[in-house]
């Protein structure tokens, strides 16, 4: 059921120049290829009165995985898709994209109804019809089942939140962009305290939240990343912290991280547990999506409101995700880590030898170490590199 007209228009007035992104306006050439965005319709009951939109890179092969994009406030699909950087890696991993744009009728801001129960509850409102977009996918596209992920940026970054809740049959993994905990607000009302300052509970309790979403379900959980800027005054830092809570609690997994590395732009990359929880923490970039305009291999986005130029959040999220060949499939709801009193284990050896005892694995022409994700220099047998095995299945370079 859609709020009542009086409802939207407090919350857009609230909402207004505060909440999440705004549309961006600069546009990057397309590529020289038919495929284009394209508005979807007849996908499902659509009980959230949704629009739907896809992408499909020319050739894309049977069983390919999918993306679900969301985007912020005041944004929309098109804005979403052109600047964040998703499409450079669906054209050049062959995977499909798929995104979800709010209706003006259902929220004056454009925002997803995140702290609406109804939409936020499995096979109701805005939660289903997003579910019903990746299930036409499945039937018309031939998209993998188990290779669906979704990322989104504040509003959509705190939906994300709720797919990876209500629906952890279905996604392999997710990347929530300066959001907040599922369910951290209910209401209108109090989405403003969890937004800034932001709400305090126990891992116990947030993960409790997330485990009601689908009670019962034994099955896998979907692997988590956070993505948030440290001078990020909209939705609060905070929330990076209480949502790391969240989700580790829901993997079973410590809230100590078993690493930490430094990335470029005053990146801090976290992990957890044997990598199934990420929080990346981006020194002094503030409400927005992180991108990198350029031609390298790790660059991706255009820079304009609420993307911004720092680092790459869509390459480290793909690569993460699998999506350039990689693993793929669910993560096991939890997973051994290394003995805090364990000497770690480092080894010295040429980056070919590294891939081939599986200590990295090679992308591109350069090999990269397996759980960090760190560059370590071309793939060939001349290219030496010492790395050090933090938890099972996670190296780091240097000893």
């Amino acid at each position: 059921m859609r709020r009542p007209p009086s409802v939207l228009t407090r919350l857009a007035a609230a909402l207004a120049g505060a909440v999440l992104a705004v549309t961006a306006a600069a546009m990057v050439a397309a590529p020289a290829q038919a495929a284009s965005l394209t508005p979807v319709t007849g996908f499902g009951s659509n009980p959230g009165n949704l629009a739907m939109y896809a992408y499909r890179p020319d050739g894309l092969p049977a069983g390919a995985p999918a993306v679900v994009l969301l985007h912020g406030c005041a944004q929309n699909a098109a804005g979403y898709f052109t600047n964040s950087g998703w499409r450079k890696y669906a054209d050049q991993w062959q995977f499909a994209l798929i995104l979800a744009e709010q209706r003006s009728g259902n929220n004056s801001s454009s925002c997803f109804n995140w702290f609406e129960t109804g939409d936020t509850t499995r096979g109701q409102g805005e939660a289903l019809s997003i579910k019903q977009m990746i299930d036409h996918a499945r039937a018309d596209y031939g998209i993998a089942a188990n290779r669906v992920y979704v990322s989104g940026l504040s509003a959509g970054g705190a939906m994300t939140a709720t797919m990876l809740a209500t629906y952890p049959d279905v996604f392999a993994g997710g990347s929530i962009v300066a959001g907040v905990p599922y369910r951290c607000a209910t209401s209108m009302i109090n989405a403003f305290s969890c937004m800034n300052p932001g709400v305090n509970k126990t891992p116990a309790q947030w993960g409790d939240l997330v485990r009601a979403a689908h009670p019962g379900y034994t099955g896998a959980r979907p692997k988590v990343a956070i993505w948030h800027g440290t001078a990020d005054y909209t939705v609060a830092t905070a929330n990076a912290t209480e949502s790391r809570d969240q989700w580790t609690n829901v993997a079973g997994v410590s809230q100590t991280p078993t690493g930490t590395t430094t990335l470029p732009a005053g990146t801090t990359l976290e992990t957890y547990g044997n990598d199934l929880v990420r929080v990346y923490r981006v020194s002094g970039m503030g409400h927005g999506t992180a991108v990198d305009p350029g031609s390298g291999t790790d660059q991706c986005g255009t820079a304009a409101a609420y993307f911004l130029d720092t680092i790459c959040s869509a390459y480290r999220d793909a690569l993460w995700f699998g999506l350039d060949g990689g693993s793929s499939g669910p993560v096991p709801t939890a997973s051994p880590t290394l003995s805090p009193t364990a000497a770690p284990t480092c080894v010295t050896a040429s980056n070919y030898a590294h891939v081939t005892a599986g200590r990295a694995y090679q992308s591109g022409g350069y090999a990269y170490a397996v759980g960090s994700q760190q560059r370590m220099g071309l793939y060939n047998t001349f290219t030496s590199t010492t790395l050090k095995q933090t938890a099972p299945s996670y190296w780091v370079i240097g000893c």
